[in-house]
Formats: C-alpha cells, structure tokens, sequence
C-alpha cells in the first residue's frame, strides 16, 4: 500500500520556495526567508523542478503477512526459513528497521542470487542487496517487520538458545519440506563423496558413494532438519554430535531431486 507523508518541512513552505525561486528570488535570498538551509532549496529545486517529482514525500510500506495478515509466498518462506537457520541473523537498522542477512559461500553464484530472489518474494517490493566479503557473499534485506516473520531472532547464537518454531511456521514445513530442506543444506550442508573399501574375490576393492551431511551447532536446528527429513520419508542417521547424514543410495538420490546441487 502507498503511504502519504508530510514533508519534513510543511507542504506550503515548499511551494511558496517553489514559486519564489520560479520568479527569481537568489537560493540565499530563498533560504533566508523561508528559514531553511540553502542545500534545501536547491535540492527542492532538483527533485521537484528539474526532475519533476510530485511534491510531498511518499514510500511503500510492505504489509506484514502477521501483523496485517498480508499474502506470504509460503514456498519461498519456508526455503528461506532454512537459509536463516543455517546461515542468517538479523540486526538492527536505523529506526524500526531491521536488516535480514544470510551468509554464503561466494563460489556458489546461483544459490546466492537465489537468496534475493527470496528475500523479495517474502517481502514484495523489497530490493536485497549483496555484498562481498573474504570467501562469502553476504545477502541483505532491510524491513521492519523481518523480527515477525522470523521470531527466533534474538540476542546471542542460536546453539546458545532454544530455537522452536512456532505452529504457524510448522504448517509451513509441513507444507513445503523440501524448499525448507533446501535452505538448510544448501547453507550448512554438503554433498561429499565417501569410499570403503571391501575385499572381493580376495582383493581389496574401493568404492566410492556420495552423501549427504548437515552440519550445524544447535541441537534444535538438528532437530528440526531431521523432522523435514522424516516429512519426506528420508533416512538419516547422526553421524557425530553436530553432523547429521543421509547416504543410502537411494536416499541422496531422492534428497538431489528435491533440493537439487549447490550451485
């Protein structure tokens, strides 16, 4: 929805500057009796005259889908959901506003152009920013409403504090597991090939197979990936304390269709 508002100076103070600098009056001259800054006149001059701005300020404001029972693109929020809690935070802007950012490596160029992809499917209109860092790409989206949408954000690490979902957010994974299961190993998650080796017809013989691993501190989030594992009847084991796999056969082959190859 579009929002009016005022102006930081009243909108009459604006178009007498406006009319006096059309008959003439000098930008000092103008600043001195209207009791503004002489910047401000000749910026009223170039957003209003010269660029043709209508007058006045105005800014999209982004309904919330839990304050204002907005739409939520709930395939995208739940792979979302999964980026941030493998590899996301949030912190604070200026005024209300918060920052969304996600963390990827930076060799993976298709995931981290899909990460704004989704960001600006949760929040239409938003504009996801990217920036470089050593090794990693960190993603960015500024709204105000980013602590409603994901109410696990709070002070310190996430394996320092219990995250749960909450029952709205559950339906969402239930709905949606694989986009879930995508962000969390896509984020903190490999696909890596494993050998053993087996005596055949009395020689040492090597295979090699590929597996999948979801690495992560938190018990919680572990967790929560193991039961959008179970959603879609895929096995896995806990291979140690912070490493959860999936290495059947046929189980990497179903978890590559439904999350696909980092990329």
């Amino acid at each position: 929805m579009i929002v009016a508002m005022d102006h930081v100076r009243p909108q009459a103070t604006v178009e007498s500057a406006l009319r006096d600098s059309d008959g003439g009056l000098s930008d000092a001259e103008n600043a001195a009796k209207h009791g503004v800054a002489v910047k401000t006149i000749r910026r009223w001059r170039r957003v209003y005259q010269r660029q043709g701005r209508p007058r006045g300020q105005t800014h999209t404001a982004v309904a919330c889908p839990r304050c204002d029972d907005a739409s939520l693109d709930s395939e995208a929020y739940a792979e979302l959901l999964g980026w941030y809690l493998g590899d996301g935070h949030i912190s604070r802007g200026r005024g209300r506003v918060f920052n969304l950012h996600v963390v990827n490596d930076a060799k993976y160029v298709d995931d981290n152009a899909r990460l704004a992809d989704l960001m600006a499917r949760v929040k239409p209109g938003g504009r996801p920013h990217s920036r470089s860092a050593p090794g990693c790409v960190i993603t960015t989206a500024s709204w105000i409403h980013w602590p409603c949408l994901f109410p696990q954000h709070g002070p310190g690490r996430k394996h320092d504090r219990p995250i749960i979902l909450e029952d709205w957010q559950r339906t969402i994974v239930e709905t949606h597991p694989g986009p879930f299961l995508r962000g969390l190993f896509h984020s903190d998650g490999s696909r890596v090939k494993n050998w053993a080796r087996r005596p055949v017809a009395g020689e040492p013989k090597t295979y090699s197979y590929p597996r999948w691993q979801f690495v992560n501190a938190s018990a919680d989030i572990r967790e929560l990936c193991c039961w959008a594992l179970d959603l879609v009847d895929i096995p896995w084991r806990q291979s140690n304390v912070r490493v959860i796999s999936v290495s059947r056969r046929e189980a990497v082959a179903r978890l590559d269709d439904l999350i696909g190859l980092k990329s």
